[in-house]
């Protein structure tokens, strides 16, 4: 079973972006913060902030706590697309790229003579001296080289920072059985859950399980895709078709109060709507999310609005406000918000109303777009925004890299 997959892992990217940009973050534990508040959590954080503990999702509280010396630094995003854009030109260079997987990781196919173990490190190593050289010597990447993508991945986590672990078949399956469940792709705590429900507590269990065993974990055919992807095989992507667009913002503390909240979500929502026009798709339901807070608890309200498949701002708008009046009344502040856009299909493949001119709101999409496109995104917009335009700038999702000509602020 040959080598045929290279997988490059960028190690802790937003926070090296950082230390790469500015050098007197160098050799300091970083935390990357969504916004610059004492009430949020780290979305990143720098090796030397590891150390002490500091992860993703980790309180700024807890994190001073941790580390007294740590430096809080607000996220810059479009800086981090920027950035990964210049990555993955650097790994073109050297190889193909076959898949961009995230913000920072992606995969390469081996060709020929690169299966070669030699070839393959060789390659590795060119990879790593051209990111260096051609976009910052800090932004270290660990790389993984397997029969399949998948493997690869798992190889990739091996040795961080800065790290390169070759599986070839004659280490397999015995190399993953130091591993523990949640550190295979694809197994999360349900999962986990799950498999300990069927007798599967380890990693050497799971690679021992047939293809059967493993479907009736799983219930599903994923159950056969994990155990093919064990054994080294490079199966075909799943077919996935996007399922929601959304976006999400934790409040900074100067906005959570109610008109404020209202505001950030009329923003979030407008912003949700461009880019699902930007996708030719249509929208069939409108949810929105608060998480309230009051002391030192937390809950989450939640309500949806069916509506007629649509990527009307106008229309989206309408069935925020019909939702918004749902919203319980409570002395709790509103702590997080977001919309989200599901139920979604082709634009071309909605079935009109009748009795409703979408022409008209067509043309005024298009035109809104245009405009805000070509002049900048504020330019034109709902009114229902206007006290959070410099609220909920762009974010960057799991496996999402927003597209700058649409989503930058």
């Amino acid at each position: 079973m040959p080598l045929r997959a290279l997988y490059v892992d960028f190690n802790s990217y937003f926070a090296s972006v950082e230390q790469q940009l500015r050098p007197e973050l160098r050799g300091r534990p970083v935390g990357i913060l969504p916004v610059l508040a004492e009430t949020t959590c780290c979305i990143a954080a720098s090796y030397e902030a590891k150390a002490f503990g500091v992860k993703t999702g980790t309180p700024v509280w807890e994190a001073r706590k941790r580390c007294r010396d740590i430096v809080f630094v607000e996220a810059r995003p479009a800086v981090y697309v920027e950035l990964h854009q210049r990555l993955v030109k650097a790994v073109e260079s050297c190889t193909p790229v076959g898949q961009v997987l995230s913000i920072d990781e992606m995969a390469c196919p081996l060709m020929g003579s690169e299966r070669e173990r030699e070839k393959a490190v060789a390659l590795a190593r060119q990879i790593k001296q051209t990111i260096a050289r051609e976009v910052g010597e800090h932004l270290r990447s660990s790389i993984g080289i397997a029969p399949n993508t998948f493997l690869a991945k798992i190889a990739s986590d091996m040795q961080k920072p800065d790290g390169l672990t070759v599986l070839e078949a004659a280490d397999l399956p015995q190399a993953l059985y130091r591993l523990e469940l949640r550190d295979i792709p694809g197994i999360g705590r349900a999962m986990e859950s799950r498999l300990w429900r069927h007798g599967i507590r380890t990693v050497e269990q799971l690679c021992a399980a047939n293809a059967a065993q493993l479907r009736a974990a799983w219930g599903s055919i994923e159950g056969e895709r994990m155990h093919a992807r064990l054994a080294g095989e490079e199966l075909p992507p799943s077919d996935s078709q996007r399922a929601s667009v959304g976006h999400s913002h934790v409040l900074p503390p100067e906005l959570r109060y109610e008109a404020s909240a209202y505001s950030v979500l009329n923003r979030l929502l407008q912003k949700a709507a461009m880019r699902l026009r930007s996708y030719a798709l249509v929208a069939g339901e409108v949810s929105v999310t608060v998480r309230f807070r009051q002391h030192e608890e937390t809950w989450d309200w939640r309500a949806a609005q069916r509506l007629d498949p649509t990527a009307d701002t106008r229309a989206l708008l309408h069935a925020l406000d019909v939702l918004w009046r749902q919203r319980p009344r409570t002395r709790a502040e509103p702590f997080a918000v977001g919309v989200t856009l599901t139920q979604l299909t082709s634009a071309t493949q909605r079935s009109r109303d009748l009795f409703t001119d979408t022409e008209e709101a067509e043309r005024l999409n298009t035109a809104l777009d245009a405009i805000n496109l070509r002049y900048g995104k504020n330019t034109i917009y709902f009114g229902g925004a206007h006290a959070a335009l410099a609220a909920a700038p762009m974010r960057i999702a799991f496996q999402h890299i927003p597209d700058l000509t649409v989503e930058a602020d």
